[in-house]
C-alpha cells in the first residue's frame, strides 16, 4: 500500500472539510491509499500558512503554479473559487497530476469539457466533488431504484433550500458574482439536485425553468470566510450578477418526470437538501438536514400496516456504516467527504476513474447551462442542443 501525496489549493470551508476528510481516511478505512497532507496553497501567505499548521498540512506557498510543477506531488486538490478550476485543472493535467476538483466543474460547459479532454489525454485521474452522493441513505436510496424495488420510476422531486442571504444587508460575497461563481442558487445547490438526479434516476432529456434575483445590490465585503463575511449598510454597494432562486421542470431519459427548486431565501431553512423517488412499487424520501434517515413506503405493505417507515442507515448493512460507529450511533456532513476521498483513493490504486468524475461534471453542466438557456428563451431546451 503505497502513499498519495497531496497538493491542495483552497484552504477555507472545503479546504477544512478536504483536510479533515484526508486526515480522517487511514483511521476509518485503512485498506485505503494514506494520503500525505505534503502542500497546501493559498494566495495569502500568512493566513495558509495558518491554514497549514491549523489543518495538518507540513508545508504551505501561495503560487499554484509552482505546486503544480513540484515532482513530489501526486494529486492536485482544487476547492478554490470556481473561476480557477479551469486554469488549474488544465495545468495538473499537463503536468501529469491526478485531480480532484470541487463542483461546479467550470463556469461553463465549454470549459467543462475542455477540462475533461485535458484529463483523458493525459490519463490521469479525476474526480468531482459531488459528496451529498456519499451519504449512506443516499446510497440505500440507489439500491432500492437499481434493484427495481420500487418499480417503474415516476417522480424525481427535489429541492435545497437555505436561508444565509435572505438579509439585504448581507453583503456582496465571491457566491453572489457571476463572473466568480458562474450562477448563484442554480450552480451551487441545484448542481447537487442534478447530480443526485442523474446517480438516482438516469439522464435528464429536456428542462424549462424560471429564476429570480430578489437582492439586486449588496454592501462589498470588506472580509469573506465560507458563507460568512462582513460589512455594513454603510459600505459602497454592487450589483448581485446572480440568481437567488431558480427552479425547473425536467424529463428524464427513462421517461420519468422531475421538478427541482434551488433558492437561499427559504426562511427557517438552513441547508434542506431533499429529495423524493415515487415509483410503480413504492417511494423514498431524503433530507439532509436528517442524513441518516431514509423514508421508504412499499405498496406490498398489507392495507393496514401501509405508510413510510423510517430506516435509520447506520447498521453494517448499509454502504460505509461498518467503518464507523455502533448501530443508532449518527454520522455528519464531514463523513461525506471522507467516503468521497475513500472512492478517490480507492480509483487510483485501483487503475480506474471514481464515480463521479468530470464526465458527470460536464453531465452536470449541460444541464445547468440548458436550463439557463431555456430561462433565457422561455422554453423547453433539449440537453441534446448543449
Amino acid at each position: 500500500m503505497g502513499q498519495l501525496r497531496i497538493g491542495m489549493i483552497g484552504y477555507k470551508f472545503m479546504g477544512k472539510a478536504h483536510s479533515n476528510a484526508y486526515q480522517s481516511l487511514p483511521m476509518f478505512f485503512p485498506q485505503a491509499i494514506k494520503p500525505e497532507m505534503s502542500v497546501i496553497c493559498g494566495r495569502n501567505a500568512g493566513a495558509v500558512s495558518q491554514a497549514a499548521v491549523q489543518l495538518g498540512w507540513s508545508e504551505s506557498v501561495t503560487d499554484w503554479r509552482e505546486l503544480i510543477s513540484r515532482e513530489d506531488i501526486d494529486l492536485i486538490d482544487i476547492n478554490a473559487p470556481s473561476n480557477a478550476h479551469k486554469e488549474i485543472a488544465l495545468a495538473a493535467a499537463h503536468a501529469g497530476k491526478h485531480i480532484f476538483c470541487e463542483k461546479p466543474l467550470a463556469l461553463t460547459l465549454e470549459d467543462a469539457r475542455e477540462m475533461l479532454y485535458a484529463a483523458e489525454d493525459a490519463g490521469i485521474v479525476h474526480m468531482v466533488g459531488f459528496n451529498y452522493r456519499f451519504s449512506p441513505a443516499v446510497r440505500l436510496a440507489k439500491k432500492l431504484v437499481e434493484s427495481g424495488r420500487l418499480g417503474t420510476i415516476y417522480h424525481f422531486r427535489a429541492w435545497f433550500l437555505q436561508d444565509w442571504i435572505i438579509d439585504p444587508e448581507f453583503p456582496l460575497v465571491w457566491r453572489l458574482q457571476k463572473e466568480i461563481a458562474g450562477s448563484g442558487s442554480h450552480g451551487d445547490l441545484g448542481a447537487h439536485l442534478i447530480d443526485l438526479a442523474h446517480f438516482l434516476v438516469g439522464d435528464i432529456h429536456e428542462v424549462i425553468g424560471m429564476s429570480e434575483t430578489f437582492i439586486k445590490e449588496r454592501p462589498i465585503a470588506t472580509e469573506m470566510t465560507g458563507l460568512s463575511a462582513k460589512g455594513s449598510k454603510d459600505d459602497p454597494k454592487g450589483p448581485v450578477t446572480v440568481d437567488d432562486a431558480t427552479l425547473f421542470l425536467a424529463r428524464f431519459e427513462n421517461g420519468a418526470m422531475g421538478s427541482f427548486e434551488a433558492t437561499r431565501f427559504a426562511a427557517g431553512h438552513r441547508s434542506t437538501n431533499s429529495f423524493e423517488i415515487n415509483g410503480s412499487l413504492g417511494s423514498v424520501k431524503f433530507d439532509f438536514e436528517r442524513m441518516n434517515e431514509l423514508e421508504v413506503y412499499f405498496t406490498s405493505d398489507d392495507e393496514d400496516v401501509q405508510g413510510f417507515r423510517r430506516i435509520l442507515a447506520t447498521d453494517p448493512t448499509h454502504d460505509y456504516a461498518d467503518a464507523w460507529w455502533p448501530p443508532g450511533h449518527t454520522i455528519g456532513f464531514e463523513h461525506t467527504f471522507i467516503h468521497e476521498m475513500l472512492e478517490l483513493s480507492s480509483a487510483i490504486e485501483e487503475g480506474r476513474q471514481p464515480e463521479p468524475n468530470f464526465r458527470d461534471g460536464v453531465k452536470c453542466q449541460a444541464v445547468l447551462e440548458a436550463v439557463e438557456r431555456s430561462i433565457d428563451e422561455r422554453r423547453w431546451v433539449n440537453i441534446s442542443e448543449m
